[in-house]
């Protein structure tokens, strides 16, 4: 069960990131569906959850918390490469297959959209996307993120390069 909660949202709770996550984390990071959005190749498993969960969620390079619906985690939220002198930093979410299409990511990246913004002082998100996962592209635009750019076959993906979109997102910009 993910810890306590830290944010509340419209749909979803951000619950901070514990040792028992980690069965959870590498379950789903693992599913070749969704791995390919990701744009990461490796198999994570339970010794790799671990130092997913020693180095980023520990770092002080940004915040990653479970979202939860109705008590049960459907997937992450995070905020990494920090960027505290230019107030910026990355976005990344993802939900599980079978807790897609329930507005879980749009309300989790919202949510720490505000916190990012409201409570860490931050000016500016960005956010990545694979060309194909317009899912994900839809999740940045419904809470106000704009695009600024493609870059071209940046990640080899499924044995071939793949476009990435980047997303921005200034604090005024953020549909609350």
């Amino acid at each position: 069960m993910p810890g306590p909660v830290f944010l509340v949202g419209d749909r979803v709770e951000l619950r901070t990131v514990e040792r028992e996550d980690r069965e959870f984390i590498a379950r789903h990071r693992n599913d070749p569906a969704f791995r390919c959005l990701l744009g990461d190749a490796r198999p994570m498993n339970l010794s790799a959850a671990t130092d997913y969960f020693e180095s980023v969620v520990g770092s002080d390079d940004g915040e990653t918390f479970v979202v939860t619906a109705e008590d049960r985690p459907v997937g992450l939220v995070f905020f990494f490469d920090l960027d505290e002198r230019n107030g910026t930093a990355e976005l990344g979410y993802w939900v599980t297959a079978e807790a897609q299409g329930r507005g879980y990511a749009t309300d989790a990246a919202r949510t720490l959209a505000r916190y990012a913004f409201d409570e860490r002082r931050l000016e500016k998100l960005t956010a990545q996307v694979v060309a194909s996962n317009a899912g994900s592209a839809r999740v940045l635009e419904k809470i106000g993120f704009r695009e600024e750019g493609i870059l071209r076959e940046h990640e080899f993906v499924d044995g071939r390069r793949i476009d990435l979109r980047v997303f921005g997102l200034l604090a005024s910009e953020l549909e609350r």
